[in-house]
């Protein structure tokens, strides 16, 4: 105390920066930012409208993730040498061998393509169906695309119906209804193979529809129908028959064991008929014949081979010469 009974210093101790004890601010202080009653405003205010206090500056080089100039050096050589490993071409090259990435993981993880059962199979062989549905063992089943597969193999001209299912984990099951093959058409010295209703199927490529009816012309695939009609009637001969021309759109020759056989435009079925009855009668396909007409219902004309007509001939010879003999 002083002379007068005072205390040189104030008996409350003052906090930080002056104010009073434990820190608070004095009354009627201003806080530092313009802000007063902060214990008001930190229990009342959310906490994004709370006043925070400074950020303390800290180097640039302590914010940084550890060893991140490492990783970026690595990532970095890595870019590189992925894009060499590309441009060279040998991605290429391991794709074309193991295929795509995606699915070189997907096998190792136990989901390969190891098993593709087809239904429905007649005239197509399970490896026309592989090719044409570019399915091999490079293929995932979980990476395969199957949408794809059976629009490929849709475009395959023998297919009429195809579904593709997977099953898990390394099954493809493929059915499918072929398009039943009703006879070759030749045209312009090509042969197709047709539906029934005249319906190209898919050209000519091997030996497997050899023994199909044979239809030639212009327009003779639309009337398929009515050729095998004819066969029918045939009866016995009809195993003997190789081929029916289409004539100028209007009516049918049919070649047998190298013999033309002319039809009528109209009535042709009755034509044949008849041609198989005098055939059991006569044997008249087994002579020297090239070509029998039976466009006229009424009578039947009958070409000879150049040794028949020779034969014909002679025998007509010696008939007349036995007459004029006689006489």
């Amino acid at each position: 105390m002083d002379g007068g009974g005072r205390f040189p210093e104030p008996l409350i101790a003052a906090g930080p920066a002056g104010g009073p004890a434990g820190g608070a601010p004095a009354p009627g202080a201003s806080l530092p930012g313009g802000w007063a009653g902060t214990g008001i405003l930190t229990r009342y205010l959310p906490r994004f409208l709370r006043p925070r206090r400074a950020s303390v500056a800290i180097p640039i080089e302590k914010r940084m993730p550890r060893l991140l100039g490492t990783s970026l050096l690595f990532g970095f050589f890595g870019l590189v040498g992925a894009t060499g490993f590309v441009a060279s071409g040998a991605y290429a090259e391991v794709v074309a061998r193991h295929g795509a990435l995606a699915d070189i993981a997907a096998r190792a993880a136990g989901f390969g393509l190891d098993k593709v059962t087809i239904a429905g199979l007649i005239q197509l062989q399970p490896a026309e169906i592989l090719h044409a549905a570019r399915i091999d063992q490079r293929n995932s089943l979980p990476f395969l695309d199957v949408v794809g597969v059976r629009d490929r193999l849709a475009e395959v001209p023998l297919i009429g119906a195809v579904s593709v299912r997977k099953i898990y984990p390394h099954e493809l099951v493929v059915t499918l209804t072929e398009r039943e093959p009703s006879a070759l058409w030749q045209r312009n010295g090509e042969i197709a193979v047709i539906s029934a209703d005249g319906t190209v199927i898919d050209r000519m490529r091997d030996g497997r529809f050899a023994a199909l009816p044979l239809v030639v012309g212009d327009e003779a695939n639309l009337r398929t129908k009515e050729y095998l009609d004819l066969l029918d009637a045939a009866g016995p001969l009809k195993e003997r028959i190789r081929a029916g021309t289409l004539v100028s759109g209007r009516r049918w020759t049919l070649k047998l064991d190298g013999i033309d056989i002319r039809l009528p435009e109209t009535g042709a079925r009755e034509a044949m008929a008849r041609l198989v009855k005098l055939d059991a009668a006569s044997h008249l396909l087994d002579k020297d014949i090239i070509a029998v007409d039976l466009r006229m219902p009424d009578r039947l004309v009958v070409r000879l081979t150049e040794e028949g007509a020779a034969v014909r001939q002679e025998a007509q010879k010696k008939k007349q010469k036995g007459k004029g003999t006689e006489t």
